[in-house]
């Protein structure tokens, strides 16, 4: 679990079924990454479970530390695909605007990069999705190369481990 000022990061699990399709169906939210449907949820989540036993890492469900409410998901994700980890974020849209994203997905790459080996993190930003593009901005990534992937042209964002000194 990672704790940041406002919020509550944790794995996700097939018990959040429900919060993630509901996450998923606000087309405001599904126009970069998809809908599920309940089977195609839990699947994903058991996927997501797997990663995190296997791999020691995965997706987060973010949650408000204030209330408890499940606000999105931030996480390291591994894509077979292309050999690489992913940061990626998703929140909901009544959670825009708040700086959630750049706080979730800033202790998530902190986290990866003391807890995980990695030299660099991704981010697969489709070039329509300006918000998530300036959250990678802020995070301190950049635009390296153009990838089709599941279906659709990405910009690969990369974010080099910091240099200890």
């Amino acid at each position: 679990m990672i704790e940041t000022e406002r919020l509550v990061l944790r794995p996700l699990t097939t018990e959040d079924v429900d919060a993630f399709v509901a996450l998923h169906a606000d087309e405001r939210v599904n126009r970069f990454v998809g809908a599920y449907t309940p089977e195609q949820a839990r699947a994903r989540l058991a996927t997501i479970e797997r990663q995190w036993a296997e791999r020691g890492h995965g997706l987060c469900a973010v949650e408000l530390k204030s209330s408890g409410e499940f606000i999105g998901r931030v996480g390291l994700n591994y894509w077979e695909e292309l050999d690489e980890v992913e940061l990626g974020w998703t929140l909901a849209a009544e959670s825009w605007g708040h700086g959630y994203a750049t706080e979730a997905a800033g202790a998530c790459l902190e986290w990866g990069f003391a807890t995980l080996e990695e030299e660099y993190f991704i981010s697969l930003i489709r070039p329509a999705n300006t918000a998530s593009a300036r959250v990678a901005e802020r995070l301190g990534f950049e635009p390296r190369r153009e990838e089709t992937f599941m279906g659709h042209g990405v910009t690969v964002w990369v974010r080099e481990r910091p240099v200890a000194g």
